[in-house]
């Protein structure tokens, strides 16, 4: 690029030259213009005036004793202020280059380390290949160890320290494969013991109805109350594990779309108000407890009131207004409903009739928009809270159902939460409530990370 502009700058001072000499008489030369060679009586000279710095004169007499001056630096000033734009322009693409090379490094960055393992790994294979690494003796010795292992506890000893990498990731490996199969072994337990108790609650109706329901009407009309109860229990269960199959198989589907959380979490708190008149439920937008999503007439108008009134959302479900983006994230509505209706239903099973539920929404923290179902319930020691996530479990340890439910909601709020890329922030204390708190990234805010690469 500098050889670019001096070649420029040379052929504006060769242009300026010819220029001037062209509307010189022939007499001037000695030769032809395409040789452009003086005669020897011309006098060529190049004059800067003591008293005006900024001109430049080209001076030449010829053999008849013509004088002739040219003006270069009017000639140089305006061709100066073009070569300035030039010269800016290509600070400007310069700049642009280096921001592009930066954000085409950080993109390629994953690809390039990836590179440099595959490298390193190429080393030493060909370490290996050399210093014979692992010799016919050696693979032995490693089967036989593998042979050894219990099936029910595996573990791998050779006691030869060359292996120590090798035993060490298959531990590691075979490790991660048991705890599956426990996990598995427990699922399938647990499921089978859910499944039992209403199925013998059936059987045991079916039974009572067959001895008595045909004559006893008061009979008749318990069973069959009982008998709906226990089917939609069982309903409730299948469904439930049909889910979590189909999301550790990888057949849950999200429709992801963007969409704002307040209006979201504002539909199941109205849900909820509905359906459960038993607990107070509030809502809350940004720590402001709020009962109407219409109108943004009340921040937008002196300091902010304690209460607001209204706030408006748009057909997209995004609010209107200057900061209608803070709220929106990208996921699936249904399941992100399903997983705000768990928390609820969690916090209305294990808190006291007439106590309040807190449904607030959040944003423009650290990127992030958050949910946060608060309840006023009999809480959670820190034991519990180490296992509230785990399938079938229920924090009485008793697993008794007199509470109602499954034991495997929260389990599926948490697998719904870990599909859109968030995270759950529980705080509890026994007698004083537990606190969910779930985070998701801001749609906003992974454009811009995408902008800046």
């Amino acid at each position: 690029m500098i050889l670019l502009d001096v070649i420029l700058f040379s052929a504006m001072i060769a242009w300026f030259f010819i220029k001037c000499n062209m509307s010189m008489p022939d007499t001037a030369f000695q030769k032809s213009w395409a040789n452009m060679e003086y005669a020897p009586e011309t006098d060529v000279e190049v004059i800067w005036p003591e008293d005006d710095e900024d001109t430049i004169i080209y001076k030449v007499t010829t053999p008849d004793g013509d004088v002739y001056e040219f003006d270069a630096g009017e000639y140089l000033s305006d061709w100066g202020a073009i070569m300035a734009i030039f010269l800016a322009g290509q600070l400007t693409w310069l700049i642009l280059q280096m921001f592009n090379t930066r954000r085409v490094r950080r993109r390629m960055k994953p690809l390039y380390d990836v590179a440099l393992k595959a490298e390193a790994v190429s080393r030493m294979s060909s370490r290996m290949a050399e210093k014979d690494y692992m010799s016919d003796e050696t693979m032995q010795h490693l089967e036989s160890a593998i042979n050894r292992a219990d099936p029910n506890e595996p573990l791998i000893a050779t006691g030869d320290k060359e292996l120590q990498g090798i035993e060490i990731a298959l531990n590691n490996l075979l490790n991660e494969m048991q705890e599956s199969k426990k996990q598995q072994i427990r699922f399938v337990s647990d499921a089978s013991h859910e499944l039992r108790t209403p199925i013998a609650v059936i059987q045991g109706y079916v039974n009572m109805l067959d001895r008595w329901g045909k004559e006893d009407e008061e009979v008749l009309t318990e069973s069959i109350e009982a008998l709906k109860n226990e089917s939609e229990h069982m309903k409730e269960l299948v469904e439930q594990l049909l889910f979590l199959a189909r999301g550790d198989s990888g057949r849950n589907n999200l429709q992801r779309k963007d969409f704002s959380l307040a209006e979201v979490l504002y539909e199941v708190w109205e849900e909820s108000c509905m359906i459960d008149e038993g607990h107070k439920y509030t809502f809350y937008l940004d720590g402001k407890e709020t009962e109407s999503l219409d109108d943004t007439a009340a921040e937008e108008s002196g300091p902010e009131p304690e209460y607001i009134e209204n706030i408006d959302f748009d057909n997209d479900g995004k609010e209107a207004g200057d900061e209608s983006q803070r709220y929106v994230m990208n996921g699936d509505i249904a399941m992100i409903k399903q997983s705000a209706r768990i928390f609820i239903q969690n916090a209305a099973k294990y808190s006291e009739k007439g106590s309040e539920i807190m449904i607030k929404v959040n944003s423009g923290r650290g990127g992030k928009v958050s949910y946060v179902i608060q309840d006023e319930g009999i809480g959670l020691n820190q034991e519990q809270l180490g296992h509230i996530f785990e399938r079938f479990y229920r924090s009485d340890q008793a697993r008794n159902a007199d509470t109602g439910g499954t034991g495997l909601g929260l389990s599926i709020a948490k697998w719904i939460i870990d599909a859109h890329d968030g995270t759950i922030d529980v705080l509890s204390r026994t007698e004083f409530g537990t606190r969910f708190t779930v985070n998701f990234n801001n749609k906003i805010s992974e454009r811009m990370k995408e902008a800046n690469g």
